[in-house]
């Protein structure tokens, strides 16, 4: 199979296309014929080697992919071959191994997936759309009626929130940089699309709000904003950081004054039992229509190493998916 390899961290040059054995289904364990592949930003970072996970090298990177199960281990039950699925990593581990041809997976990592939603669109579930919904109803407890502002809302996360809220009966208030990125962020459901470019965005959110600010936000670069969600979060408001790249300074009097909570996430430490809920939720919510992903750009396995440079550029508009 083809696959691209990282044999050491560093720049996006790093990631090689290379040719590799065809693995085998294990018990336990399911193959998969990869139709697309989706890339996160945690791969850029985890490919130079600045990741809290460092796998072993060479690796395989990305844990985002869809495709059709052409071979089962013993002691599966539940799936056959052609079954159209998305994966939420791989037996190599649940946070690398997809950018392949073809990746092994533990019964438990492969997940239906509705002929309505292109295997494209299926590239785009695990990362974005479990964070999404730990952040909003795992973390953030949100509520029909509750105000929610994402930072973001054009991007892979962003999006899959705008839905999971709008869909749960709350009012999204969506940021993006771009003409194109808040006609994204009203596609997804949106009530109103803000540019946060704009010098006086957080003016225009509060009034958006009458005055009183978000219930929720979802921040994507703490690092950046942090101290502005503080500054128009609504009273005993919840932020939940999802994102940052750097070390922030906080007045955190006003954590203090307005009661407010404020979560960090990462992916890789939710609990189990909340990972098969969010599946749960993201398999009933595709099936009801209620989520749609949004594929922004495909291109070739090979050209990894520019979907790497992509991916940390602003102006995000779906996500970036590579077809092996």
């Amino acid at each position: 199979m083809q696959a691209i390899l990282a044999r050491q961290f560093g720049g996006p040059e790093v990631l090689q296309l290379a040719q590799l054995p065809d693995p085998a289904a294990k018990q336990g364990q399911v193959r998969v014929r990869i139709h697309a592949i989706g890339v996160n930003p945690y791969e850029t970072y985890m490919r130079a080697g600045a990741y809290a996970i460092r796998p072993e090298l060479p690796y395989i990177p990305g844990a985002d992919a869809a495709g059709v199960i052409d071979q089962i281990g013993d002691d599966v039950s539940g799936w056959t071959t052609g079954d159209r699925v998305y994966i939420s990593g791989t037996a190599i581990h649940k946070a690398y191994g997809a950018y392949a041809q073809l990746a092994v997976c533990n019964a438990d990592q492969v997940h239906r997936l509705p002929d309505r939603i292109s295997f494209a669109q299926g590239a785009g579930l695990f990362v974005p759309y479990v964070t999404a919904w730990r952040a909003l109803f795992g973390r953030a407890n949100t509520r029909a009626g509750d105000v929610v502002m994402i930072h973001g809302a054009s991007g892979g996360v962003g999006g899959a929130a705008t839905q999971f809220a709008a869909a749960a009966g709350a009012t999204v208030i969506g940021t993006a940089g771009s003409a194109e990125g808040l006609d994204v962020v009203r596609s997804q459901g949106a009530s109103h699309a803000v540019n946060h470019k704009d010098a006086n965005y957080l003016d225009e959110i509060t009034k958006l709000t009458g005055g009183r600010g978000p219930d929720v936000i979802l921040e994507m670069l703490a690092n950046v904003n942090l101290d502005h969600d503080l500054t128009v979060v609504a009273p005993s408001g919840r932020i939940v950081v999802i994102g940052n790249r750097g070390r922030v300074e906080i007045d955190a009097r006003k954590i203090m004054t307005k009661d407010v909570s404020v979560f960090g996430l990462a992916l890789w430490n939710i609990p189990a039992e909340e990972v098969r809920r969010a599946h749960q939720a993201i398999v009933a919510g595709l099936e009801s229509g209620a989520l749609n992903p949004v594929v922004g750009t495909e291109m070739p396995l090979k050209d990894a190493a520019r979907a790497h440079q992509q991916v940390m550029e602003p102006g995000a508009r779906g996500k970036i998916v590579l077809i092996p």
